[in-house]
């Protein structure tokens, strides 16, 4: 099992929350090392979705700092 695997297998037993903080933390460490989401992409990947994902890892959207826990949640703001 890879280092990666072993987190993911952690996280699944945490709750909803505590989750999110874990993610959170993943995210600002790839900040930190300057690690974009297109780093990690498959070679497979043709140069248009290579740039779609790269579009994608930069964007942001502002939710008033809440979180939504599922599709039903969000769908129903």
């Amino acid at each position: 099992m890879t280092l990666a695997e072993t987190i993911y297998q952690h996280s699944l037993s945490l709750p909803e929350q505590a989750a999110r903080e874990v993610l959170d933390f993943v995210q600002f460490m790839e900040q930190r090392y300057c690690v974009t989401a297109t780093d990690t992409l498959p070679q497979t990947l043709t140069p248009e979705q290579r740039a779609a994902y790269a579009r994608l890892s930069r964007l942001q959207i502002d939710w008033e700092g809440k979180p939504i826990t599922d599709r039903d949640e969000a769908n129903a703001r």
